[in-house]
């Protein structure tokens, strides 16, 4: 299981229905991408940071861990910016209001990434893709995202096994033995998961499968005071950017 995985199954809002944390952490990412990005997605970078450090009690380590990947992809998409190709200043000259534009672009993907932590770090996606069923998703779409997630696992679970073998067998002392070993890796990985997913059909047919898996759902109800004060704090959001956007008079 993945560490966020993890953080998911034991948040303190795990009993809570995911449309609650819908409203909240999807609602700040719309935010961040609608709103100008200064001061809007600079505000809700920073409410959700706290939202995930304060309620939600997500460890700080564990939540830069896993913000540091798409943090490190906003980081490459907003260099760029910086810099244009042709020109009168030559083949490669600094882009007009680059530093600009590379910080808004920057302030937007970053707090929307964290509105999209906030929903991953407080629900499972063993129980959000069911109730998929219920929002009107075909039954068998949701059956294939079941199934691609639980397989991405066993599949992480294989290559760790194998890795581990390797290394306890030399197999990393020199590079030539390194890429020896990946190659290895590689083609093990991918016999193996021919032979999980056949042993995966056989055994839902013999269960009698019909084209529907059929698990249990948790009980929850969606909180109409949690979504209040979600919309509440969103539209309080807004409501300060455009405040402090207009020019002082």
């Amino acid at each position: 299981m993945l560490p966020i995985d993890a953080a998911a199954h034991s948040s303190c809002w795990r009993r809570r229905h995911p449309v609650d944390k819908a409203v909240l952490g999807l609602g700040l990412t719309l935010l961040a991408v609608s709103l100008p990005p200064w001061p809007g997605a600079a505000l809700v970078l920073v409410t959700a940071l706290a939202v995930l450090l304060g309620p939600a009690r997500v460890p700080g380590r564990r939540l830069w861990r896993a913000y540091r990947v798409p943090l490190a992809f906003c980081v490459t998409g907003a260099l760029p910016l910086l810099v244009q190709v042709g020109g009168p200043d030559g083949f490669l000259s600094p882009a007009p209001h680059g530093p600009q534009r590379a910080a808004e672009l920057l302030l937007r993907t970053s707090a929307a990434s964290l509105g999209v932590l906030l929903f991953a770090f407080t629900t499972p996606m063993s129980d959000l893709l069911p109730r998929l069923v219920r929002a009107g998703v075909p039954a068998p779409l949701v059956d294939v995202a079941l199934v691609t997630y639980r397989m991405s696992f066993l599949l992480l679970d294989s290559v760790r096994r194998v890795r581990d073998a390797q290394a306890a067998r030399l197999g990393h002392t020199t590079r030539a033995a390194t890429w020896r070993s990946l190659g290895g890796l590689g083609a093990t990985a991918f016999v193996r998961s021919f032979d999980r997913a056949a042993r995966l059909q056989a055994g839902l047919a013999g269960r009698g499968y019909d084209g529907t898996l059929r698990v249990l759902v948790p009980e929850a109800r969606i909180s109409v005071r949690f979504t209040a004060a979600s919309l509440t704090l969103l539209a309080a959001l807004a409501a300060l950017t455009l405040v402090l956007e207009r020019p002082l008079s």
